[in-house]
């Protein structure tokens, strides 16, 4: 064994294998991979082995179509058998919202360029003769599913990387590691210790494990997951017989089970509701390539269903039941990239559809370890995606719920339970009382609206408009006529401090810096000019900053800023001890104006305006700026103040009105005025001169990213944001929800990015990629929306006040 390395890859899974094999091919051929028993020894070797593309967010869908396409490669140079199988696989519709949604994600599809088909239940039947056809109304068919061996893979990639130079000790256990004062990292085995520049933990079951060695708690959990084989069944040698080829995947999602052929038989999954955590505080270090005991009992709903639906099976014998864990993240996706706060330490964990996803992880992690970025836009997979309250009891709370909806749909507006609420404001109890819809965004909940008094707080579920509709509208007509007040603590927020604070963030941001006193809008870029951040930032001193940013970021920008930290600067990520109210609407300085002594008058408080001023008798930072586009207010104060802040407003503003709105309202209004967001028009694969950032774009100093800026600039982007107004179907009405495709003389020519219906102009509006060229206002596209392709106009401003004029008034 090496005593150094450049990286050392812990655990031989088919993910750290996968990391290992893309190293070497970015050139990086110095590494190692220590495995504890033997490759596949924890979750691997008893997986099932299904691979599919179809994911609900599209660039991990990418990764995935990556993965599949990779195996008759890595078989090839290594000389190892994969066993790949590519059959196809049937997505098994019941009813009409699940045919919704496999319409939706055929659409999400198309600008990936997969191939998938919505078919009849007869359709079906003919691909997979075991099914009941009655039991279903449709299906979807993808071309690009099939299974493979997980030995033979995780082999094939540990081949190839070995053929490059790379070292795997098997056999090895890791007992500790410990970090140098220069940032690199010594790893204790049982076998001598190895000194690496950089460490991957990839230690699936003993993800958890690995990572306590440093003081990190990752949330992950493993789950009991069980499959079945059958013997041999005639059916199945009939239709091998007549077709030549095995028979299709399938998924039914009444029954959440998959079913695939396996020999001369079926092989049967279920992820069941009464899911079963395994090992929950810890994973024993004893545990080596074992199964646990069968609970047929467990799984007896689901068996129950699947007999029904594919009668056949009711009547042949179970060759094996294998019952083994494998990890999962709270939300069912992976943990991939650098840990924030430990320098040089990765992971690449909870990839619990590691046939499909390992590939994809593999080249992402290695392209950001290597390039200093993931290459792809894999933001659902970011291991900063989670805060310090993704504890062990809220991670094996979400994980089980997660685990029991795999097959299940969950709606656009659909807002699940498990682990909630927990993190909280000191205005909750007044806004439930209020009868608040609350939703939760990086762990914190907020108000999406506001049930009418006496009703259920409560929103149906669906891809159309629902109950929410009437409510959010009057919200809207609130904060345009009136005034509107709502909280809007879910922010990040920062405080930048210290000797050189300004400089060192003028190198960081696009724009240059606001004044004393004021506020301004600005990017932030990685070296290639592609957006790692949108923020506002607001000046309280020389060297004094407030930053605000998007919450469910705040890990993920907290890792960029200390990665650029300069000497003498302090960043301080200010979370819930900062928290804020909104005041929006024609009568916001009425109102607020009522409460203090300061001058809002225009001349004395103009549009932008960031100052240090008493609200009633709380001290307060007020910004006069709303992301509503209406005269407004954002009032931040120490948490100790929010209850009083929000008495205070609510009651100065009964005379004017006063109404809350909720996140929903928010969004609608944002539409209005062509604002865009940050994970949606603005993110990691996307430019400032794509998404039309121009004004936060200001080339009189340097800055990361300028010269590709610049670059761009001078040869015009390839692509452009867009801003749309759909025309619904009058029967059905239903608005975007994000990622459907945008199409343009017969052909998908780019995709939406985020929409809704603006109650107050009442438009369905949307925002989206297209080409450059085809970006001339008025040019009329499509947009499909639930399997209907409905006109859409590019406009060229905002439907509601264009120049401005009612924030600035």
């Amino acid at each position: 064994m090496k005593s150094s390395a450049q990286v050392v890859v812990i655990g031989g899974g088919v993910v750290g294998a996968s990391v290992l094999y893309h190293l070497t091919e970015l050139g990086w051929t110095d590494v190692v991979l220590v495995e504890r028993k033997e490759l596949t020894a924890g979750s691997t070797w008893h997986a099932a082995g299904g691979m599919h593309t179809l994911n609900g967010d599209p660039n991990v869908a990418k990764l995935q179509q990556y993965t599949v396409g990779l195996y008759r490669e890595i078989e090839q140079r290594s000389g190892q058998n994969c066993s790949i199988h590519m059959p196809g696989g049937l997505m098994l519709a019941g009813d009409r919202e699940r045919m919704d949604w496999l319409r939706m994600a055929q659409a999400r599809g198309r600008y990936l360029g997969m191939d998938m088909e919505i078919i009849s239940a007869a359709e079906a039947k003919r691909m997979f003769p075991l099914l009941e056809e009655q039991y279903f109304i449709g299906a979807l068919f993808d071309r690009a599913e099939g299974h493979v061996d997980p030995t033979g893979v995780t082999r094939a990639y540990a081949g190839c990387a070995r053929q490059a130079g790379a070292e795997i000790c098997q056999r090895t256990w890791v007992s500790d590691l410990r970090q140098r004062p220069d940032g690199t990292w010594d790893v204790i085995t049982d076998a001598g210790e190895i000194h690496a520049e950089h460490i991957v933990n990839a230690g699936g079951l003993w993800a958890r494990e690995v990572g306590r060695m440093i003081g990190l708690e990752l949330p992950v959990l493993a789950m009991e997951h069980m499959y079945m084989i059958t013997q041999d069944m005639d059916e199945v040698a009939e239709y091998n017989a007549a077709t030549g080829h095995e028979l299709p995947m399938g998924l039914d999602f009444d029954g959440e089970i998959y079913i695939r052929q396996e020999g001369g038989g079926m092989l049967l999954g279920t992820y069941e509701r009464a899911c079963v955590p395994w090992s929950p505080r810890e994973t024993p270090w004893t545990f080596d390539q074992q199964l646990l005991a069968p609970d047929l009992d467990r799984i007896a709903p689901s068996l129950e269903i699947a007999f029904k639906h594919y009668p056949a099976l009711a009547g042949v014998g179970i060759r094996k039941v294998i019952n083994g864990p494998f990890t999962f993240a709270p939300d069912g996706n992976p943990l991939v990239g650098p840990v924030p706060g430990v320098r040089n330490c990765w992971v690449a964990c909870a990839v619990m559809a590691g046939l499909s996803q390992g590939g994809g992880v593999g080249l992402a992690l290695a392209r950001w370890m290597v390039d200093g970025d993931p290459g792809e836009d894999i933001w659902a997979m970011d291991v900063a995606r989670f805060g310090n309250w993704a504890s062990l009891a809220y991670t094996n709370a979400k994980v089980r719920e997660s685990y029991s909806r795999r097959f299940r749909i969950t709606f656009p507006n659909e807002e699940l339970p498990a682990g909630r609420p927990l993190h909280t404001t000191p205005v909750y109890d007044r806004l439930t009382a209020h009868n608040a819809v609350w939703g939760a965004s990086f762990g914190l909940e907020h108000p999406l609206w506001f049930q009418r008094p006496g009703e259920e707080p409560r929103e149906d579920v669906t891809f159309r408009r629902s109950n929410a509709y009437p409510a959010v509208a009057e919200e809207c007509t609130t904060v345009r006529e009136r005034i509107g007040l709502t909280e809007c603590s879910n922010f990040a927020k920062y405080r930048v401090t210290g000797a050189g604070s300004a400089g060192w963030l003028q190198r960081l941001f696009t724009n240059r810096l606001p004044r004393v006193g004021r506020i301004n809008l600005t990017a932030a870029l990685d070296p290639n000019g592609h957006i790692v951040g949108e923020f506002s930032v607001a000046r309280v001193g020389t060297d004094d900053f407030f930053l605000f940013g998007s919450q469910i970021a705040e890990a993920h920008h907290s890792r960029w800023f200390l990665g650029h930290l300069a000497d003498g600067v302090r960043f301080d990520v200010l979370g819930l001890s900062l928290v804020g109210l909104s005041l929006a609407g024609p009568g916001a300085r009425d109102v607020l104006q009522s409460v203090t002594g300061a001058s809002l008058a225009t001349e004395d408080y103009p549009f932008m305006t960031f100052r240090r001023i008493d609200v009633g008798m709380i001290p307060a930072y007020v910004g006069r700026m709303t992301y509503t586009g209406d005269l407004g207010y954002e009032i931040w104060v120490a948490p100790e103040y929010q209850r009083a802040l929000f008495d205070l407003l609510w009651q100065a503003g009964q005379p004017y009105g006063i109404g809350l709105f909720g996140f929903r309202a928010l969004m609608s209004l944002r539409m209005e005025k062509m604002f865009g967001t940050w994970a949606r028009e603005y993110r990691p694969i996307y430019t400032p001169v794509e998404a039309r950032m121009h004004r936060s774009l200001k080339l009189d100093h340097d800055f990361i990213g300028r010269a590709a800026v610049e670059a761009e600039l001078a040869r015009g982007p390839a692509r452009t944001l867009g801003y749309f107004a759909i025309t619904p179907d009058p029967a059905e009405p239903a608005d975007v929800v994000g990622d459907e495709p945008i199409w343009h003389g017969g052909a998908v020519v780019g995709w939406v990015t985020s929409g809704a219906y603006a109650h107050y102009s009442r438009r369905s509006l949307a925002f989206g990629y297209v080409p450059s060229e085809l970006a001339v206002p008025g040019a009329m596209f499509e947009v499909e929306i639930i399997g209907q392709r409905r006109p859409a106009r590019l406009l060229p401003e905002p439907v509601l006040d264009p120049a401005g004029h009612r924030m600035r008034v």
